[in-house]
């Protein structure tokens, strides 16, 4: 018999981790629609500094937020939540949006190269940033805006692609080259969005890490941006999380 004076189970806080040549602006109408349901949401700033550092950032920001926590990663996002969840404490679920999904020891490099549909590789632009000490520099890479639209997003107009592009934030090359720590997918429900179009990432490796994951997958047809293209469909999925982690606890 249940207990109709039980509190009910508390619905998850979702937690919106962007990718690389991004920012939290990309989830805007995904949040939009979210706090329309009255679904609680935060967008967590992604440093793009390498898997270590940023999953440890997410990890502290994800912990710091009330109660269980759905973590929703886009593109490299995908491969932060994945390492930060097992050090968050309180993450019930894991959303991969157009996203990594990788497992120890990979390197998101060497799942790029195993893509036959991505074309990033050769969009982009190295450039240098400080490393910290005296006047040592470190690798960078951005998108060469004038490749931005075709393989980041195809599905947009071109005049905000170029928007886009003008403001993206590079990412250092060791977030390609670190490998990844132990995943969180392995004992924690996921979902996916597959981006049939994702020329970025790649549509096949994106769809070969979800099935290895477990993951509930959903398969959109748009480019690598399919949370700013197609919000409603993420939303949908993300939704369907939110409805079966709220009666879970985090694992251990």
């Amino acid at each position: 018999m249940t207990d109709a004076t039980a509190p009910a189970s508390p619905r998850p806080t979702v937690a919106l981790v962007h990718g690389a040549f991004a920012d939290s602006s990309g989830w805007n109408d995904v949040v939009g629609q979210l706090q329309a349901a009255g679904i609680a949401v935060r967008a967590i700033s992604n440093p793009l500094r390498g898997i270590t550092a940023d999953a440890a950032y997410v990890a502290s920001a994800i912990r710091q937020i009330p109660g269980p926590v759905l973590a929703v990663g886009h593109s490299y996002g995908g491969a932060i939540i994945t390492n930060a969840a097992p050090h968050a404490g309180n993450v019930v679920g894991l959303v991969y949006v157009a996203a990594f999904a990788p497992d120890e020891g990979e390197t998101l490099s060497d799942i790029e190269d195993d893509s036959k549909d991505s074309v990033l590789n050769t969009a982009l632009l190295q450039l240098q940033y400080p490393a910290g000490q005296g006047t040592q520099t470190a690798a960078e890479f951005a998108i060469d805006p004038a490749r931005f639209h075709d393989a980041f997003a195809a599905d947009l107009p071109e005049e905000q692609a170029a928007v886009m592009a003008a403001t993206q934030r590079p990412v250092a090359a060791a977030a390609f080259a670190e490998p990844n720590g132990t995943p969180g997918w392995k004992n924690l429900p996921s979902w996916a969005v597959i981006a049939t179009g994702d020329k970025a990432a790649g549509s096949d490796v994106v769809r070969s890490m979800a099935q290895r994951a477990g993951a509930a997958i959903t398969e959109v047809e748009g480019s690598h941006v399919i949370m700013i293209s197609q919000p409603q469909a993420v939303t949908d999925v993300i939704r369907q999380a939110i409805d079966s982690t709220t009666h879970l606890q985090p694992p251990g």
